[in-house]
């Protein structure tokens, strides 16, 4: 059913002006006396929506797929990926898109349902998702946006009285996701696989014209926008490592075109730094470890320059080596990037060629240490000892020396290197403990405030407020923790 529009919708379908090989019609399973227990009205505002008007009971019902709103059309996107390395048709199996919301300024946000039911590629799933993954993105995705790594959104999470099957009955969860866009490596791998070659071509012209129009004008467009895309990878894993944040299930179908991080199944935050750190359950290997998110990075723009090969030149030959040549800026901007944000979080302004070797020697005491990554960071900011006594050892107190005589080469003021890294090192993550007792509380309690109070401490993490402080206590010693693919 279709809702009068007196929310402030303005969606779009462009994504649909695309061949009808990227989608297929899919129509939201109803839920059963929704309950929104999380809404972000700040969001639904930037969005230009009327936040009281979203959370009535019409607006409920569209955030519960029980109605859809006006010039809504509902589908499933088309992707394909290699997960774990092997190769397989996807799709969305229970994530359902409205459409996009043209904001005045013309920009476009995709307002999608996650958990909204079945659709053709749901391979015989239910199509749902339980109320605890759904929270749980919810949480990390905002807390992301918090840190200022580019992210999808999350509007809303609504519960039912609908149960799920997984391992026990559980209550029915839909998120409601905003991105700039779906598109996906895996969108153009399945355009690459079982579209044609005049497939790809649209897919890339529509990526550019939403994503990067300033290259519409270029004369080699194909190969500029595989740059752009690249440079926001850099910059997108970059900011990953320096908060400790591992993804966990880095497939080329959750590596989004526009440089948001998507899809937050086992993700979890490092508190002890390693860089072998995996905390997927099915990630038996360390593929996607936290010292290999770079290279896995690398290995999807990798798959992503191969379907478009064709459009970067006619003669295959050519179109490899500019691949080849173009896939080699990687790691040097992504150790650019990574390097001035480590500069950043030890207070120094300026770049000396002894910086690389300062900031791996105290990375490598900390791991010999298992030192916490960001309570180190914060000891140093404000001069105090870490809780599990790493900077008591007479190895970090020879680094010390030698961190402080580099800042004393640059000569700024305590004052301006403490701003410095009070910008850059968060007070509070969402460390895993925290985000466990929150959705326990929320799932199995029914009670919010845990989760609330996580996220109003999460929303600016460099404020450093007292608050931010009763909540930061590492968990010591730090225990083990799997997370799994639920969302």
């Amino acid at each position: 059913m279709t809702q009068t529009n007196t929310i402030g919708w303005n969606l779009k379908n462009s994504y649909q002006s695309l061949p009808e090989l990227f989608y297929s019609d899919a129509e939201p399973t109803a839920s059963k006396n929704p309950e929104i227990v999380f809404f972000n009205r700040a969001l639904a505002r930037s969005l230009e929506l009327d936040d009281e008007a979203l959370q009535s009971e019409n607006g409920k019902d569209i955030l519960a797929g029980n109605t859809v709103p006006e010039r809504a059309k509902t589908i499933a996107q088309s992707y394909a990926g290699h997960q774990f390395g092997s190769f397989t048709r996807l799709g969305d199996g229970r994530a359902i898109l409205l459409g996009e919301q043209q904001t005045k300024d013309r920009a476009l946000y995709d307002i999608q349902l996650k958990g909204a039911g079945k659709t053709w590629y749901s391979r015989g799933g239910d199509g749902l998702a339980s109320i605890g993954p759904m929270l749980r993105e919810y949480v990390i995705s905002e807390a992301m946006h918090g840190l200022g790594i580019p992210t999808t959104r999350s509007l809303a999470v609504v519960k039912s009285d609908d149960m799920v099957v997984r391992e026990q009955p559980l209550k029915r969860g839909i998120l409601t996701r905003v991105a700039k866009s779906h598109l996906r490596v895996g969108t153009f791998q399945y355009a690459n696989v079982w579209g044609e070659e005049s497939d790809v071509q649209k897919l890339a012209d529509y990526a550019i014209e939403r994503h990067y129009p300033h290259l519409m004008a270029e004369s080699k467009p194909y190969e500029k926008f595989f740059e752009a895309v690249l440079e926001e990878q850099a910059q997108l894993i970059s900011s990953w490592q320096l908060v400790g944040f591992i993804h966990g299930v880095m497939n080329t179908d959750n590596m989004s075109i526009c440089g948001e991080t998507i899809d937050y199944g086992p993700c979890a935050f490092m508190n002890t730094f390693d860089l072998s750190t995996v905390f997927s359950s099915i990630d038996v290997q360390g593929r996607y470890k936290f010292g290999n998110q770079p290279a896995i990075a690398h290995w999807n723009l990798t798959r992503f320059a191969e379907t478009l090969l064709p459009l970067f030149d006619e003669n295959q030959e050519k179109a490899i080596d500019k691949a080849k040549n173009m896939l080699e800026e990687f790691f040097p901007r992504f150790n650019e990037l990574w390097l001035d944000g480590m500069r950043a979080k030890l207070g120094l302004f300026e770049s000396y060629k002894t910086d690389y070797s300062l900031v791996v020697d105290l990375l490598d005491a900390m791991q010999a240490q298992q030192a916490d990554y960001t309570d180190t960071f914060l000891a140093l900011t404000f001069d105090k000892e870490t809780e599990d006594t790493f900077t008591t050892t007479t190895e970090f107190k020879k680094w010390k020396q030698r961190w402080q005589e580099r800042l004393g080469q640059e000569g700024q003021s305590w004052s301006d290197v403490q701003d410095n890294m009070k910008q850059h090192n968060p007070a509070l993550i969402p460390r895993n403990h925290l985000v466990e007792d929150a959705l326990q509380a929320a799932v199995q309690e029914e009670d919010y405030q845990p989760m609330q109070k996580l996220m109003d401490a999460l929303e600016n993490p460099y404020a450093h407020s007292s608050s931010q402080e009763a909540l930061a206590q590492i968990p010591v010693p730090d225990t083990p923790y799997q997370t799994f693919c639920g969302t």
